[in-house]
């Protein structure tokens, strides 16, 4: 009886640490967004832009929900970011419009870290002025 509950606290923790893996869990779509805010919490600084624009990439590729979430479902963020360099490349021959601007997928990441960068910086410092001074939205967007 006294191994009982020592039998059940490690299964749970074996339980926890199998779910908090670095693949997407997308079984849903609520949690696939959340595997993605967690992997890339964890992941180098300098992978994080590119992570999350493949993954948005490849949301706004695969419109429908189904598709999306086979499409993420356990991959790692090398993996995604193939694919999202997949759906660059693809779109870029395809001409689409926003990404002619840039030579390679590299260029485009490098422009969006540097978007990242002035985003993080005080209003004061970043050369383009927000015309109102009171709004509180630090939000990158991205037109895709």
């Amino acid at each position: 009886m006294k191994k009982l509950p020592l039998i059940l606290l490690m299964l749970s923790c074996t339980m926890l640490a199998a779910c908090s893996g670095d693949k997407i869990n997308a079984h849903s779509e609520k949690t696939a967004y959340r595997s993605v805010k967690m992997i890339k919490n964890h992941l180098q600084e300098d992978m994080r832009v590119e992570y999350e624009m493949s993954f948005w990439m490849i949301r706004d590729a695969k419109k429908d929900n189904a598709e999306f979430l086979a499409a993420v479902d356990g991959k790692k963020a090398s993996e995604i970011i193939a694919m999202g360099k997949e759906i660059y490349e693809k779109r870029k021959a395809e001409g689409f419009a926003e990404y002619q601007q840039y030579k390679t997928w590299e260029e485009m990441m490098a422009k969006y870290d540097r978007d990242r960068i002035k985003q993080g910086k005080a209003k004061s410092d970043v050369k383009e002025k927000i015309s109102d001074p009171k709004s509180g939205n630090r939000d990158v967007i991205y037109n895709m």
